[in-house]
Formats: structure tokens, sequence, C-alpha cells
């Protein structure tokens, strides 16, 4: 094997470019979307394109699944299970040529999500025959459904995170991550629900009444509030030990941190705010003003120190739709100009302003706010 030190010394010799180089560490490493020029690039890399043979392969695999769907469908009419099953299986089968031995990027996240959907249908159409869940037509069946629901739940979501475990650790395809995500959040709302339902069942919760909804539905924000910090934090994690994003776990947290981005923002913007849900009215008064803008100041400064656009979208998607509109409001009931217009102005203007300079922005805000312990940890920042 050769080492760090002689692959260095060829560079400077003109043997390999350095690009060669990082290409040799990515391969090294085990990251089949890591292509020339990704690790010195200034910009946050998705990486899920390689080119123009990988999106003409894309249109090829998705031809070819849909293709092979049809004739299932045509071939095994009415087996909805025995389809899903075999589409799963196929999808497989294509990714250890496309993803294993070509390692296209777009390709194989095609083909995963295709893995992915097949695989969930079959699981859960065999769950619903073996757990035949019907609508309750009294509260004893309802009470007699727990043991059913519960089952049926802990099968189907964790048939799933098995699954799309497997899956990533034969194929390494980053957007998996944020599958599974998703999946054990839902798996956290389930466990959560079975609680408060055996609370209530057994007095120790006590049932709520229709006045105190509001409150309830505030509470019950906690829950995807806890599940996007425990999912941000693992992205961060990711980062701080990928800081270079040479490897497939930068890739890996960029789908991290857009799944934990609204299960952060929501949150947050309710109880900064103090709205109410339930309703639907969203008045902000002076205070709530100043916490949104709080807010979205903590959210840019975040994003700006972990160098990850992939967070600031969602909120600067959200603040535009709800918050900024009430943070202009005032300004457009003054001058007549219609809200939405001052929505698109603001919310354009910040994204064009962090895109064009989001590296000088990065040294302007980042590098003198934080201690020198902290910067090593994080995403470098590179100079002018």
């Amino acid at each position: 094997m050769i080492s760090a030190e002689t692959l260095d010394s060829a560079v400077t010799e003109g043997v390999i470019t350095a690009q060669q180089r990082d290409r040799l560490y990515a391969l090294e490493r085990g990251n089949p979307f890591t292509t020339e020029g990704d690790a010195e690039s200034d910009e946050e890399n998705l990486r899920l394109i390689g080119g123009g043979n990988d999106l003409f392969v894309t249109v090829g695999t998705v031809l070819l699944t849909a293709g092979f769907y049809f004739v299932l469908h045509t071939l095994l009419p009415g087996q909805r299970l025995s389809v899903a099953v075999l589409i799963a299986a196929f999808s497989w089968l294509l990714a250890e040529v496309v993803t294993r031995q070509h390692r296209m990027k777009l390709s194989s996240t095609v083909l995963s999500l295709f893995f992915v959907v097949s695989f969930t249908t079959a699981l859960a159409l065999e769950i619903l025959a073996r757990y035949p869940i019907q609508k309750p037509e009294s509260i004893w069946q309802l009470l007699a459904l727990r043991q059913q629901a519960s089952s049926a739940g802990y099968l189907f979501l964790g048939g799933v995170m098995a699954a799309v475990a497997v899956y990533f650790w034969r194929f390494k395809v980053p957007i998996l991550a944020g599958v599974f995500a998703i999946a054990a959040t839902l798996l956290a709302f389930l466990q959560t629900a079975l609680l408060l339902y055996d609370g209530v069942t057994t007095g120790a919760v006590a049932p709520p009444r229709l006045e105190d909804m509001p409150q309830l539905m505030r509470a019950a924000l906690y829950m995807p509030l806890i599940c996007g910090l425990i999912v941000f934090g693992t992205a961060v994690a990711l980062d701080v030990f990928d800081r270079e994003r040479r490897k497939i776990w930068s890739d890996c947290a960029f789908w991290l941190h857009v799944v934990s981005a609204p299960m952060l923002v929501h949150p947050l913007f309710i109880m900064a705010t103090g709205q109410d849900v339930v309703m639907g009215r969203i008045e902000p008064d002076a205070n709530a003003t100043i916490m949104l803008a709080i807010l979205i100041i903590a959210f840019v400064y975040v994003a700006l120190a972990i160098d990850r656009r992939s967070l600031l979208v969602p909120t600067l998607a959200y603040f535009g739709s709800l918050g900024i509109y009430y943070l202009v409001n005032s300004t457009a009931n003054s001058t007549g100009i219609p809200p939405f217009a001052l929505i698109l102005l603001v919310v354009g203007a910040l994204i064009i302003t962090f895109g064009a300079g989001w590296q000088h922005i990065r040294r302007l805000i980042v590098s003198p706010t934080l201690p020198t312990s902290v910067l090593n940890k994080l995403p470098p920042i590179k100079q002018a």
C-alpha cells in the first residue's frame, strides 16, 4: 500500500496531480461518490451526478425498471406482494453492476430509492395480511387494536430500518442515511404515542379535554424537536469526523441535515412565538418578531459554522413562507407593496448573497467568533 507521504511527494514532483491523489484517497477509504476535484472545491458538493454517462445510465435504469414492473404486472395480475418483492430483488441485482462495479452516483441513488419503495411496499402488504387492522366501531374495538397496531408498527419500521442498513452496508449510497433517519423518527413517534395511549388507558395520564388541545399540540412539538436535534447532532458528528469531506460520511451528513432542518425549524418557530397552531392564528407581536429574527440569525450562523447550505435552505424556505412574511407585514401595510413580493425580495437576496459569497462570509463571521480549538474541528475555512 502506498503511503500518504509517497502520494504527496508524487504530487510535488509532478508524477500525479493533486486531484488524482485525492481520488486515490477516496478509493482507499471506500467512497464511490467522490470525484476528481471534490476535495479541493470551495462548494458543498452534493455529488449526486457523475456526468453525462451517469445521467444516460439513469434514464436507462428508470426505463428498464419500469418495463420490468409492467411485465410483472401483466404476468402476475393482482399479486402485488410478489411484484414488489421481485422489483426489490431486481433493483438490488442491478445495483451490483451500476453501484458496486461502475460506481455511478445518480443511478445508484435512483436504484436505492427503487429498492426502498418496493421493499417498503412488500413489507407493508405482508404486515397488513398478517395483522388485519380494520376501522374500529366502538371504544372496545379501539382498545383491542393496541397490540396489533404496536406489533405491526414495530415490524414495519424495524424492517425498513434493517433493510436500509443492509443496503447501505453493501452499496454505500448516502441518501439512505436520510431514509434511515426518517424511519427512526417515525419509530420514536410510534413509541411515544403508545406510551401516551397506555398512560390514558391505565389512568396514569388524564385524557385531554377540548380546551387543552392547543397546549397539547405545543407539547407534542417536543418530540420532533428532540428527534431533529439527535439527527442534527449525528450529522455534525459526521462532519467533524470527515471535516475535509473526502469520505462518504460527509455525503451522509448532507442528507441528515436535510432531514433534521424541518424538524428543528417548525417546533422552534412555534415555541418561540407562542402561536396557536390548532386554530391557525399566527400573529406575532413585537417580542415574537424579535424571537423570529434571533432564530433566523442563529440558523444562519450555525449553517456558516458547519459549512452546510443544506441546513440553511429549508430554514429560509420555512421562514420565507411564515416568519419573514410577518417581519415585513408592517412595511407592506404602510407602502401598499404586496407581502409576497417582499418575501421574494428578502429570500432571493439572502440566497444570492450567501450563494455568491459563502466562503467570504464564513471568513468574516465564523473565524473571529469561534476559538481556534473549535475551528480546528469544523470544516476548514477557505482562505482568499
